[in-house]
């Protein structure tokens, strides 16, 4: 690995970094919107389902910026394979292109269903 591919991958570990952070907001967002989820349905609280709904839009929302940028980034790796790269190699990286696309594909979903789910009828989780 030559200086500049070096400088390359250690600037896309700092955004993954940075991307587990988002990932550790995420998960106490989700925390707390279980347990606004949990006053609504156990005590009706009308308001509570609304920050609920919310919070569950922001986070898909998130979510899915960040699944773009692993599907481009995905799309980058395939398309700048090396020349001399093994046909085990392409296939992988192939996979993870597709990988990458059904992730988004998931979390577009995901979002039209908090979006759309006004009355909290499906239960929505992400793993």
């Amino acid at each position: 690995m030559n200086y500049e591919e070096l400088n390359e991958k250690l600037k896309e570990l700092k955004i993954e970094d940075f991307i587990w952070l988002i990932y550790i907001g995420i998960i106490f967002l989700s925390w707390y919107s279980n347990s606004l989820e949990r006053k609504y349905f156990v005590f009706n609280d009308q308001v509570s389902k609304e920050k609920y709904r919310k919070i569950i839009i922001f986070i898909f929302s998130i979510l899915a910026i960040v699944y773009f940028y692993f599907l481009n980034d995905s799309y980058n790796s395939y398309k700048n394979i090396k020349p001399n790269a093994t046909e085990k190699e392409r296939e992988l990286l192939f996979l993870s292109f597709i990988a990458s696309l059904f992730i988004v594909i998931s979390g577009l979903i995901f979002l039209y269903i908090a979006l759309e789910d006004e009355d909290l009828n499906v239960e929505l989780a992400f793993n």
